[in-house]
């Protein structure tokens, strides 16, 4: 079991350094495989492919399609139009929550992450400036749109942090519906406070808006499209996946479909955008499917059996050690997915398992593990957060405190709290 805690290590430290998933997890599990005493060899070529292809597989055409889907609302406009609707409404004078509600919807809607954070940052930079608002307060109140409640509570998000369990505990994305609930009002309400809070603290020290040094041009929003044909792609997605239960492959194509028809007079930059969105999505597959190669390695491991033991030893309700074993290694590894794909991987059956026997929902397991994975996930070398920060100009000194109480610590809290209501019986 030293062995493991070894590999976890040494991928935690290299993922914080910088260096990519994609080499670090097979030598981690390299790790593992040498002091569990599997032959090196055999552990990568057969073990740990055979983990690594088994998710790409599975989840290929889910990463594609959607990274087709957001850059297409990217680059017709519609993402934008959407957001700078949404904003218009709210008003400057509320800038912190105009720039949350776009992020939450474009992201509910099925709008990769990365591609929120491009659409929401120029409408972020002219409110902020408007309300003469610290910029130091836009990557935290992004993330909480993005990075939190959309992409692992609320129920039906497209997100592939609630999709992921389907496939392990025989779910839907509508996984228990009161839970996922309860966690997004503790997320949003509790994140947004915080921010309010965090903006009269900083004014009151004089810490208002300045200019980027880069002296960045802010598109007001320019020729949009309109904001009804604008949002009917991500209603598409939402409502075919959640009240038609189609599959979500064909939910998205659906929406794709659709954005291509409202847009037909773009036709011209369609191939472009969908030759990026494909390429774009590459990265996100084979980093989340070497993540799910190391617990691969790692279920085949001697000292795995003990970690288990460990684990499902935890005294009190199971989804105490389901969430601790998935919060470890999304931070570990830095990413939501990847954490969740090597503890789903490793210890779904054996949770899927105890729901059967103890009479337990499935789905509460579903969702545990979908919350789990946005917590501990956003520490400082998550890749979302490093983009999000080089897109903003700003750095971790000055804006990764707010980024970690919205979308590490709340989080944590709002599982803590929805287990402590299963335990009462009250969900």
């Amino acid at each position: 079991m030293l062995g493991i805690v070894l590999g976890l290590v040494v991928l935690m430290a290299l993922a914080y350094l910088g260096w990519s998933i994609i080499w670090v997890a097979p030598i981690a599990a390299g790790i593992v495989a040498l002091t569990g005493g599997l032959d090196l060899l055999d552990a990568y070529t057969d073990t740990y492919m055979s983990g690594f292809v088994s998710f790409a597989k599975a989840w290929f055409p889910v990463f594609m399609l959607g990274a087709i889907f957001g850059k297409l609302m990217e680059d017709t406009g519609m993402a934008k139009s959407v957001a700078v609707a949404l904003t218009k409404v709210i008003g400057t004078k509320r800038a912190i929550l105009g720039v949350l509600v776009s992020a939450a919807v474009l992201t509910y809607g099925g709008v990769s992450l990365f591609v929120v954070v491009f659409a929401v940052y120029p409408l972020a930079l002219s409110l902020f400036k408007e309300a003469n608002i610290s910029r130091k307060l836009i990557p935290a109140t992004v993330a909480l749109g993005a990075f939190t409640f959309t992409m692992t509570a609320l129920p039906g998000t497209p997100q592939i942090q609630n999709l992921i369990p389907i496939e392990y505990f025989d779910t839907s994305a509508m996984a228990a519906p009161l839970m996922g609930i309860i966690a997004a009002l503790i997320m949003g309400v509790g994140g947004y406070l915080y921010l309010r809070r965090r903006e009269k603290q900083l004014t009151e020290k004089g810490e208002v808006y300045t200019e980027p040094e880069d002296q960045k041009i802010v598109d007001e929003g320019g020729n949009t499209p309109n904001f009804f044909l604008s949002i009917l792609p991500l209603l598409a997605v939402l409502i075919t996946l959640n009240m038609f239960k189609w599959d979500v492959v064909i939910s998205l194509i659906a929406g794709i479909l659709l954005i291509m028809i409202l847009n037909i007079h773009k036709f011209k930059g369609f191939v472009k955008a969908i030759n990026s969105g494909a390429s774009g999505s590459i990265a996100a597959i084979i980093n989340t499917s070497a993540a799910v190669g190391f617990g691969s390695v790692v279920k085949a491991v001697p000292g795995f059996e003990k970690l288990t033991e460990l684990l499902m030893g935890v005294k009190g309700n199971p989804l105490i050690s389901e969430a601790i074993s998935v919060n470890v290694l999304a931070g570990a590894t830095g990413s939501a997915s990847g954490g969740m794909g090597i503890a789903l991987e490793a210890l779904g059956s054996k949770y899927y398992q105890i729901a059967l026997d103890t009479g337990m929902s499935p789905e509460a397991f579903h969702r545990v593990a979908s919350l789990s994975s946005g917590g501990l996930d956003t520490l400082p070398h998550n890749g979302a957060v490093l983009t999000l920060l080089a897109i903003t100009g700003l750095t971790h000194k000055e804006s990764y405190k707010e980024i970690f109480v919205v979308a590490v610590l709340i989080p944590v809290i709002s599982v803590a709290a929805v287990i402590l209501l299963s335990s009462l019986g009250i969900l």
